[in-house]
């Protein structure tokens, strides 16, 4: 990719965001009936390429459940207020409705309270009960603590998510650093790892044995990564980057596929639809899925980073609540800004240009805009 001169000492790429690019039409549509939305990871089928974000505002046992019974995959928050309360729903209607100005303060304490292994173990033995896949996050500086309870509480699939994440985590807390290749080969389940946002560092999660990779970070609605760090990284290159990684590892390993899963810019249909042209396998869904009238933030959408104890990068967003799960997924819509319906959306922009499944709608041409809508 052609670089441009930021100064005499400086040059860099130039990055795209998925509001800069359009998906292109071929010669061929089809019937929306003959769309396949299915995807699949290691051992594990689902009817729809979604990842519920692991945020307090996003997912609790009920809406992993609900998520999972709508063939995607809820992922549990192992280090939110549903593993350090017995009853954490006093505690979200309040995050709610506090005033802007105290939101941050008041989160921190709430946050502050100890994660509790036997609420870990309830949690996920809650929604297995249910019949769903089971799955639960912890960031890289909870790995190490509480992994062996996550593990024996029966996952399924376990998720490493930080605001970026590397092949090895120094921790402070910890007598040896957090090495991922080694605690990937020990465990028996599955785990998806992220986020990342380059080529290179895509590559070196891919040969920690990962089976998926989170592209993002700073993209968020309720993030505030860019303003506080400088940190941020246009999606629709970054998709495109780690999904460049993908194929070279496929190479490189003799055929072992590790999943690209898109993870911020998500809040439309459209973003959806961008991000898996791009060459993502799935999405992770966050502002998306808190827009459900069942989601646990009551129309307030907030990430790990928002109650951060040092430095908080995030804020407690308002989101518009548009109906419940299944009408944010599945429709019918009752808007036209796709916020609702996102994969009945997603299955006619596939029918539309004439792909048949996710993984061949990956080679559709894109264009670049030259004055995108802001």
């Amino acid at each position: 990719m052609t670089e441009i001169e930021i100064g005499r000492g400086k040059r860099a790429r130039t990055g795209y965001g998925f509001d800069d690019i359009s998906i292109v039409p071929s010669r061929r549509t089809r019937d929306s009936d003959l769309v396949s939305l299915q995807w699949q990871i290691d051992a594990f089928k689902f009817d729809i390429p979604v990842i519920g974000a692991p945020t307090d505002s996003v997912m609790s046992p009920a809406t992993a459940i609900a998520l999972g019974r709508a063939g995607g995959l809820g992922v549990l928050n192992l280090e939110g207020v549903w593993t350090r309360y017995d009853d954490p729903e006093p505690l979200l209607a309040e995050i709610a409705g506090l005033p802007a100005d105290l939101a941050t303060s008041r989160m921190r304490e709430i946050y502050a309270e100890p994660i509790k292994p036997e609420l870990i173990r309830d949690r996920l033995a809650q929604v297995r009960d249910a019949g769903v896949v089971v799955s639960g996050s912890l960031s890289p500086q909870a790995v190490q603590e509480h992994y062996e309870t996550v593990l024996a509480a029966g996952v399924d699939l376990m998720v490493i998510r930080g605001a970026t994440v590397s092949a090895e985590h120094v921790s402070a807390d910890a007598s040896a650093p957090l090495n991922l290749k080694q605690f990937i080969y020990e465990l028996d389940v599955p785990v998806v790892v992220g986020g990342v946002v380059t080529y290179t560092a895509a590559l070196h999660l891919m040969r920690t044995g990962a089976a998926g990779v989170l592209v993002g970070f700073g993209g968020g609605a309720a993030s505030t990564s860019e303003k506080v760090l400088g940190v941020a990284a246009p999606m629709a290159t970054a998709v495109s980057d780690v999904a460049a990684a993908r194929r070279d590892y496929l190479d490189e390993s003799g055929g072992r596929y590790v999943h690209v899963i898109a993870d911020g810019s998500l809040g439309t249909s459209g973003q959806v639809v961008k991000s898996l042209a791009c060459g993502a396998d799935a999405v992770m869904l966050g502002t998306a899925l808190a827009r459900a009238t069942d989601a646990p933030g009551r129309g307030w959408h907030w990430g790990p980073e928002a109650h951060n104890q040092k430095l908080p990068r995030g804020n407690r967003v308002q989101v518009d609540q548009v109906g419940p799960l299944d009408v944010v997924l599945n429709g019918p819509s009752p808007v036209a800004d796709g916020t609702a319906n996102i994969m009945g959306a997603l299955r006619k922009a596939m029918s539309t240009t004439g792909y048949k499944d996710l993984k061949e709608f990956q080679r559709i041409d894109v264009v670049v805009e030259a004055n995108p809508p802001r």
